[in-house]
């Protein structure tokens, strides 16, 4: 079958584009939706959209019906950190069809090439608070509520176009009933008091717009080493960052603060949504809101979403601190299982894992890199 590409040029084609995934893994029972009003705001209304420059993209077949998406992104903020000509590419779903994958993916090269860019990679977000990284193991696990899923034809028809591998990102699944490792417990005491550390309060802490503020300073700085972070503007912060603070508190989330009040390490973590977006099909209405909230009030897993260290104290272990309590935590309100967020396999950061006696190769995800 033959193949139209063409730029998303009316409401219509825009609405289309960001309900087509959902079309096309309605039957699928690991697919994790996004909300509709998020991804309009986002496609349109994004902080990001100040500085990145992007095309959207619609795959036709002969008949008219929509075969594919695909958002092409040039991030200059990227490009000068890194020294790259690279754009990216993000929102892209396609049905089996290698035809499809092809002509979708030629024409968002074409928008790079024509902007002087030397290398593509994705799939990728405008920035790292985007979901990205493609499935490439763990098909049958359910993702968490800010991550991508792909059927096992998208890593074939990657490669095959000439994509290859520039990293991979590791997820890990483990019972949090199993009995914390016992130096982990010991080390996180003696770090607690040897360095006048404790654990914050985040009612308090999100009552303080001076630590809101040192707490995004500290997220920027501590993974600025990390592979394709880009740091977060202040609009940013106020919009996106803001999101994940409003949903965090105590029964889940833990941050640490050194003798100065600063920040010094942190673990953001929310109740599982993926079942509750997966019933809400993508709307809050009528029922959808129903189905979130009561995911936040009652569950058995918890989705480890922003965790890091301040790079004052880098190489201290505090680590086992955020593992410690949290383990702890949710012990005591009855939380079966935590997914960790992705991390990339060259990070020393999953070596913690190690001191776990059950977990499990819960998804890989990979970014893909090609020459233009």
């Amino acid at each position: 079958m033959r193949y139209t590409v063409r730029e998303v040029s009316n409401r219509l084609e825009f609405k289309q584009f960001y309900q087509f995934q959902n079309r096309l893994y309605r039957h699928c029972p690991t697919y994790v939706p996004s909300l509709d009003f998020d991804q309009k705001h986002t496609l349109s209304h994004s902080p990001c959209l100040d500085y990145c420059e992007q095309k959207l993209f619609l795959c036709f077949d002969e008949e008219g019906r929509v075969a594919g998406r695909c958002c092409a992104i040039i991030n200059p903020r990227y490009n000068e950190l890194y020294g790259t000509r690279r754009m990216r590419f993000g929102w892209t779903d396609f049905i089996e069809d290698f035809e499809a994958a092809r002509a979708l993916l030629a024409a968002a090269e074409d928008w790079g090439r024509s902007r002087g860019m030397t290398e593509v990679h994705g799939p990728l977000g405008y920035n790292t608070m985007y979901k990205q990284g493609l499935v490439v193991e763990g098909f049958d696990s359910v993702p968490q509520s800010n991550n991508l899923y792909n059927f096992p034809y998208y890593k074939e028809y990657l490669e095959r176009l000439g994509f290859a591998k520039e990293a991979d990102w590791l997820q890990y699944r483990f019972p949090v009933g199993q009995p914390l490792p016992g130096k982990l417990h010991s080390l996180a005491g003696l770090q607690l008091q040897r360095y006048r550390l404790q654990i914050a309060d985040i009612g308090q802490l999100k009552k303080r717009k001076d630590l809101v503020a040192k707490f995004f300073k500290e997220y920027n700085d501590a993974f600025l080493s990390v592979r394709n972070f880009i740091p977060f503007t202040e609009k940013e912060i106020a919009e996106e960052g803001g999101n994940y603070i409003d949903r965090i508190s105590n029964d889940c989330s833990c941050i640490v603060l050194d003798g100065d009040e600063d920040i010094a390490a942190f673990a953001i973590c929310i109740p599982s949504l993926s079942r509750a977006l997966q019933q809400a099909r993508g709307h809050l209405l009528p029922l959808g809101w129903w189905h979130l909230l009561r995911a936040q009030r009652h569950y058995d897993t918890v989705d480890m979403m922003l965790v890091g260290v301040s790079p004052k104290w880098h190489d201290k272990g505090f680590s086992a601190i955020l593992h410690d309590h949290l383990g702890r935590l949710w012990q005591e309100r009855g939380v079966k299982w935590a997914v960790s967020n992705p991390q990339f396999e060259d990070n020393d950061a999953l070596k913690v894992w190690d001191a776990y006696g059950e977990k499990e190769l819960y998804i890989r995800r990979r970014v893909y890199c090609k020459q233009l």
